[in-house]
């Protein structure tokens, strides 16, 4: 599946996944066949990989997911969709969502005026998320702004091209989502 992790690379026709759509091997060609397990297992695994998670802290966002109310699928994905990293790469001021992860541990944005060098944190309605001096000089950040018309910021932020800023309007819901996700297989995975 196309999980759009090395940036730019992954739209053109490049893509490892569009040359060769399958395993290596000489079975690689064969149908495989999943088990219920193992179909969790595959969503889970491909979940943490695009949002660049590892177990220990995937498996702590999923429990506060099931704790809130509401659908604990779509819960989930409002949590990893609301962490810093994420929005930084939503608003396009990165080209990659491990780009930005590295680019907010290195201090070059801001959550409401503050210096923010935590990739995990977990923004809510009305933060506003903008640059360090240092983040507005980056030859990264600059080249990923340049070319933000090519990507849609989400209705749930919203994005000051001059100021090169954005804001959190609400929280993001299910269908603007377009990542082929089962969330329901993550909670039952989980849930055993």
């Amino acid at each position: 599946m196309k999980l759009f992790l090395k940036g730019d690379r992954c739209y053109m026709d490049k893509c490892a996944v569009q040359k060769r759509n399958y395993p290596p091997g000489q079975h690689g060609q064969a149908r495989p066949r999943f088990s219920d397990y193992g179909q969790q297992l595959r969503e889970t695994q491909k979940v943490k990989r695009i949002y660049g998670l590892l177990e220990k802290q995937f498996r702590a966002t999923v429990r506060d997911a099931e704790r809130m109310r509401g659908v604990a699928g779509e819960n989930l994905l409002s949590l990893l969709e609301r962490r810093l990293d994420n929005v930084v790469y939503r608003l396009g001021l990165v080209t990659s969502r491990n780009e930005g992860r590295q680019l907010v541990r290195h201090g070059h944005f801001t959550v409401n005026d503050r210096r923010v060098n935590v990739p995990s944190a977990r923004l809510k309605e009305g933060d506003v998320v903008g640059l360090t001096p240092r983040g507005g000089k980056a030859g990264r950040i600059l080249e990923a702004i340049e070319s933000i018309e090519a990507r849609t910021v989400p209705s749930w932020l919203s994005l000051d091209k001059e100021k090169k800023s954005g804001e959190v309007m609400g929280s993001p819901v299910r269908e603007e989502l377009t990542l082929p996700m089962q969330e329901q297989l993550i909670v039952e995975w989980y849930s055993r």
